[in-house]
């Protein structure tokens, strides 16, 4: 895993989640999928810019299907930002850092 970033699964997902009390972007992916790992570094570099106000996650599809699906999630990469719990943001695709920040700053 990327530095800054955390791996989450079914299990901890409403730890590190659902009661984070800062806000959380999720990106759903998988380990083939090439537009993921183009997205990696990209949140790698998001994660030390927002240190202390935003936390990102990862959430590998294959193994944690059960979260995957109850966000229903469809295509990957999906990102999903939330904010008390609660999904404020979602993003499908690669974007580029600066896109991806302009949604991160409407919810810090």
């Amino acid at each position: 895993m990327a530095e800054g970033l955390t791996d989450v699964t079914d299990a901890s997902f409403e730890e590190e989640v659902i009661k984070s009390d800062i806000p959380v972007l999720v990106d759903f992916w998988a380990e083939w999928c090439g537009p993921c790992k183009q997205l990696t570094p990209i949140l790698a570099e998001l994660a030390k810019d927002n240190a202390g106000k935003l936390k990102i996650c990862k959430v590998d599809v294959d193994p944690n299907q059960g979260t995957a699906s109850k966000y229903a999630i469809r295509n990957i990469p999906t990102m999903l930002l939330f904010k008390n719990g609660e999904i404020v943001q979602q993003m499908v695709g690669v974007k580029p850092k600066g896109k991806i920040q302009e949604d991160i700053d409407k919810v810090l």
